[in-house]
């Protein structure tokens, strides 16, 4: 962390109704450090653009209230991290947004591959159709690696989470509330597991309750942790477009799964699409889109010496579809269609397949869909 900025002081900064990243910003410029900021007179700190007589008094109390004292104790109580934007293992694709969360709290754990995640959001009341297909592609992500993001709400955000926990691979839960107060009530058993297999994270202090303001807020972090959005059933006012918007404003793809024409939940899902969302119906069609981003996440091949004995098949966690694929190809170009009919695989799976196995820097894509191994 900063130098400037101490923990306690953030989590109290943090407290402060309507400050943000963007106002912090500004008083760490006029006042040096986050400990200057608690001690600054109103006066000084309404001098600061952005800064306000509301936030000014919130920045004043909230060192005399004792609400950090209490916080902490629930921290500790509850085994909660805290990481803040200023931490070294902030997620790096939250960091980049305009306005980061000032500090995440934090139950299970972020790692560093989570960077290559997708949100799959949509209705809280779906039918039938939209819950399987979010699990679905929850479930087939997931077997390429992909980090699951979403908001642990009723409906889409659970089934996209189910997808990813039947598969035992890592799903983000980003909550409207704080870690102390799940929402919905009913989904205290997926937030345990969750947490156990990949981590459930709130901007908010521990007690702070859903209040509806919180979602949009919320909503922004979802779209912020990954690289593109995917909407699977909405309305067409709903908070899962605000989401998509969001999405498009911090520069992340957006993805739509087509619904019938007349159904109130396609309504959204729909326009997205008119309005140039990518239409996809399963993971492979999503992988294929962000192939072009996640290139930059692929390791460098490091050239094996003479006397280094190649290994058969290397020691990278790919799954069977995976390994199938890979076993097929080798130094000379072979087109994905005559990979199809060797390992017997649908056209998804391969397709999907050799991304993650591009990705990994065992196999390179060459001119007209013809496949080499990289080594």
């Amino acid at each position: 962390m900063d130098n400037s900025c101490n923990l306690e002081d953030l989590i109290s900064l943090n407290m402060v109704d309507g400050l943000g990243i963007v106002r912090l910003r500004a008083l760490l410029d006029r006042f040096t450090t986050t400990k200057a900021i608690l001690k600054a007179s109103k006066k000084n700190l309404m001098a600061v653009p952005g800064i306000g007589g509301v936030i000014s008094d919130g920045i004043i109390n909230i060192s005399k209230s004792g609400k950090l004292d209490k916080e902490l104790a629930l921290v500790k109580k509850d085994n909660i991290k805290i990481v803040t934007v200023y931490d070294k293992d902030y997620p790096q694709n939250l960091k980049a947004i305009f306005d980061p969360p000032i500090l995440l709290y934090i139950k299970g754990d972020l790692e560093a591959r989570d960077v290559i995640s997708i949100a799959i959001v949509g209705s809280r009341r779906p039918s039938f159709y939209g819950r399987t297909t979010a699990e679905k592609l929850g479930r087939e992500l997931s077997s390429f690696g992909v980090t699951i993001v979403s908001g642990m709400a009723r409906g889409i955000d659970t089934a996209g989470h189910k997808g990813a926990l039947k598969n035992k691979c890592r799903t983000i839960a980003v909550l409207g509330s704080g870690l102390g107060v799940i929402y919905p009530p009913e989904n205290k058993g997926l937030f345990e597991e969750i947490a156990s297999s990949g981590a459930v994270v709130s901007e908010f202090p521990v007690e702070t309750i859903p209040d509806r303001k919180n979602f949009p807020m919320r909503n922004r972090v979802i779209s912020g942790l990954s690289l593109g959005v995917i909407v699977v059933e909405a309305a067409r006012y709903s908070g899962s477009l605000i989401t998509a918007d969001m999405a498009l404003e911090q520069g992340r793809e957006v993805f739509a799964v087509p619904g019938n024409a007349g159904a109130i939940n396609s309504q959204g899902t729909n326009h997205l699409i008119k309005e140039g969302a990518r239409l996809i119906e399963n993971g492979a069609d999503v992988m294929e889109e962000i192939a072009p981003i996640l290139r930059h996440y692929m390791p460098t091949a490091i050239p094996k010496s003479d006397n280094q004995k190649a290994s058969p098949l290397p020691t990278h966690n790919i799954n069977n579809a995976q390994s199938q694929v890979f076993s097929i190809l080798s130094g000379e170009p072979i087109h994905i269609d005559e990979i199809i009919k060797m390992c017997k695989l649908n056209v998804q799976t391969v397709s999907g397949s050799l991304v993650v196995l591009e990705l990994k820097g065992l196999v390179r894509q060459l001119p007209g869909k013809m496949f080499v191994k990289t080594f």
